[in-house]
């Protein structure tokens, strides 16, 4: 097991701190509603369009790089019935209220014919002037794809996300028609035009699995991971940065957290407590039959059994209880969530998507204590 000494010294020692480029800090659009507290039937603020804007232009106006909009086919944070805002038209109605901030927008492949999603996915492009990357999700929470009739295993998700990634790029490549003949996806004379504004979306792939990195290796721009502790982390990125490697591509790296900070570890920690302190046994039990059986790496260790959910010294999983898929957080004071964020900035980690409950005050709060502090250490090493 390394120490986080080691780790860091390993890191700075392949990658050293003064080539990095600053970090970026991204925000979360909470589908699935919001509050003080989680893990209720219903949620206190509810997904609607007016509450939503509020948080994307409260991400907007402190200064985040992008948005992280997820994909959900049941609420996945409350009773799984309760009210959840669909991901594309979401995402479409806040870039039309925003100005420069960015859309990190969740697909899962197999849903949307690939040739109609390429033409949806150009037209938010120009929608949004461009402000439009793609995080492709190729697992799911159990039960998830059977509830809307797709039925497939891990290796045929993976599969059709690579044909989809290739597919996707082809079609934007230029507006004449063109064929693509895969196992899975076939295209006959397809065509989108106008093409995506620039270059395109970036591609953002997350997953833990080796289907996952051999696909981030080979497609992606960025592989996502939900935060575990530093040795895990670093772990993971070496066995992707092969792939990378493999594929004669740059590899780069974002983390998935969520933050709960205060003026002193004390109050954060009470945070963490009363987060959950409503929690029903319902919405729990839901959350424990979709992590059953999953196939999904990252899922498994972000819902791992600690005593009092305690992960290390900052991190701590109690949000996995009542949440899919990233279910951790760092808590601390300013201070030492901003050194906890700059430990796996020297590991290598490129772009950091935060969130905290409820998300309008805490983008607000993290914003103003914990941002500038990443920042001054992250300049002053490079």
């Amino acid at each position: 097991m390394f120490t986080v000494l080691d780790i860091v010294d390993l890191h700075n020692g392949s990658m050293p701190s003064q080539s990095r480029p600053t970090p970026r800090f991204d925000w979360f659009v909470p589908i699935d509603g919001d509050g003080a507290h989680i893990g209720t039937v219903r949620a206190e603020r509810p997904p609607t369009f007016e509450y939503l804007k509020q948080v994307v232009q409260t991400a907007e106006d402190n200064g985040y790089h992008s948005l992280l909009i997820p994909t959900r086919f049941a609420n996945g944070l409350f009773e799984e019935t309760a009210p959840l805002a669909e991901t594309w038209t979401t995402a479409t109605a806040l870039a039309a209220v925003t100005s420069r901030i960015r859309f990190l927008v969740a697909v899962r492949p197999g849903f949307i014919s690939p040739g109609m999603w390429g033409q949806m996915a150009s037209a938010l492009s120009n929608i949004s002037s461009g402000r439009i990357d793609v995080n492709i999700v190729p697992g799911g929470i159990q039960g998830d794809f059977e509830r809307l009739g797709v039925h497939s295993d891990h290796d045929q998700r993976y599969a059709l996300a690579t044909e989809f990634i290739e597919a996707s790029k082809l079609l934007w490549s230029a507006p004449e028609p063109v064929d693509y003949d895969g196992k899975v996806i076939k295209l006959e004379q397809a065509m989108v035009s106008p093409s995506p504004v620039g270059d395109g979306p970036r591609w953002y792939l997350g997953g833990a699995s080796d289907n996952a990195l051999d696909l981030a290796g080979a497609q992606a721009d960025n592989l996502l991971m939900w935060i575990q502790p530093l040795d895990a982390i670093a772990g993971l990125m070496e066995r992707a940065r092969s792939r990378f490697e493999a594929n004669s591509r740059p590899s780069e790296f974002g983390l998935r957290t969520h933050v709960i900070v205060r003026d002193t570890e004390q109050e954060a920690w009470d945070a963490a407590e009363d987060l959950l302190s409503e929690a029903q046994i319902v919405v729990e039990q839901q959350r424990q039959a979709s992590f059953a059986g999953t196939a999904m790496v990252g899922q498994r260790a972000q819902s791992r059994s600690y005593e009092e959910h305690r992960v290390g010294d900052r991190l701590w999983n109690g949000i996995s209880t009542v949440r899919v898929n990233c279910g951790t957080a760092i808590v601390g004071n300013p201070q030492q969530v901003a050194d906890e964020l700059m430990a796996y900035w020297r590991l290598g980690i490129d772009e950091f998507i935060l969130s905290g409950y409820p998300h309008v005050e805490e983008a607000q709060r993290v914003a103003q204590t914990v941002l500038p502090r990443v920042r001054e250490a992250a300049d002053s090493e490079r």
